[in-house]
């Protein structure tokens, strides 16, 4: 359960400089202005494959990020797979379990689209924490950075 006050949805352009400073948490963002930021809402909500959410606070502030990707796969007979990205809390916010919440929020979501399975990345020092989410250790990442 959220705290009161706070809440899981979508995310709007209206979001722009709060989304991007939560997820300063997670990586480095760079410089977004507020019609990229527009530009790019608009491209997840035109492709179902993007499903963007925030936790949000009473005064509808973004404090906390989380994506479910859905891909169609040619395995398992078309099977679907959601894939979750970008799990961040804001500093000041953690430790309200805003992150469990997101978490399993979006693995629900993939389980009700269908998917045989949800996947995430995280490094090793987040294991346990997924691990609570109900999630467990099956494999190894692999990367390749440009």
């Amino acid at each position: 359960m959220l705290p009161e006050g706070y809440s899981i949805r979508e995310v709007k352009a209206s979001d722009h400089l709060p989304y991007l400073e939560s997820l300063k948490v997670l990586t480095t963002v760079g410089e977004i202005s507020k019609s990229q930021f527009e530009e790019l809402v608009e491209y997840w909500k035109k492709n179902e494959v993007y499903h963007p959410h925030v936790v949000a606070n009473e005064k509808d502030e973004v404090v906390a990020t989380g994506m479910l990707l859905i891909e169609r796969k040619a395995i398992h007979e078309c099977g679907l797979v959601g894939h979750i990205e970008d799990i961040s809390v804001a500093g000041h916010q953690q430790g309200k379990k805003l992150g469990y919440n997101m978490i399993c929020t979006l693995a629900e979501k993939a389980k009700q689209a269908g998917c045989y399975k949800v996947i995430l990345d995280c490094s090793p020092h987040n294991v346990e924490f997924y691990e609570k989410c109900g999630f467990k250790n099956d494999g190894t990442e692999m990367v390749k950075r440009f």
